[in-house]
């Protein structure tokens, strides 16, 4: 099973060893996206009242192609466990690599990010989303002692890595 927009359950194994599969989009909120739009709607303005029509259409257009690349591309990320992968943004790890994860409520997120945060950890995250994913990184290969990933379903997430984890195991 899988969840292809936004978030879902994990899927449970099952005796026909299907691989586990969960995906998580991290959008931007409604709120952001308005914003946005008043941000094009000053500039607009800004531009019409001291430039022709056509300059101030042009400057709003330029604004507008800026804020929604740059709220589209936050929104390209996405957080998911398949094929035997954990993925976050371009970043991938096999789940055997991957020690027990742990959700992290707000306070926790903000700790881990904060004042108890290694710098060498692989971040994700998003200010939009409070809560978030720690997962130990046991490859002696690989310099980030742990991943630090936002996520709105942390429990989804922790699942999906154990229930992989077992799967790699068997």
């Amino acid at each position: 099973m899988s969840s292809s927009s936004g978030a879902g359950p994990p899927a449970e194994p099952s005796s026909d060893a299907r691989p586990v599969s969960y995906v998580e989009r991290l959008h931007p909120p409604v709120g952001w996206w308005l914003l946005a739009g008043l941000f094009v709607l000053s500039v607009w303005w800004a531009f019409a009242l001291a430039t022709p029509r056509l300059v101030a259409a042009l400057a709003a257009a330029v604004a507008a192609a800026v804020a929604g690349g740059l709220l589209l591309g936050w929104g390209s990320s996405r957080v998911a466990v398949h094929d035997g992968q954990l993925s976050a943004g371009r970043a991938q790890i096999p789940v055997g690599l991957c020690g027990p994860a742990e959700a992290l409520d707000a306070d926790g997120t903000r700790r881990l990010h904060g004042r108890d945060a290694d710098a060498r950890a692989y971040l994700l995250l998003r200010p939009y989303i409070a809560t978030s994913v720690r997962v130990p990184i046991d490859d002696p290969d690989d310099p980030a002692p742990y991943w630090l990933l936002s996520t709105r379903h942390p429990d989804h997430v922790v699942a999906a890595v154990h229930a992989a984890r077992s799967q790699v195991a068997h």
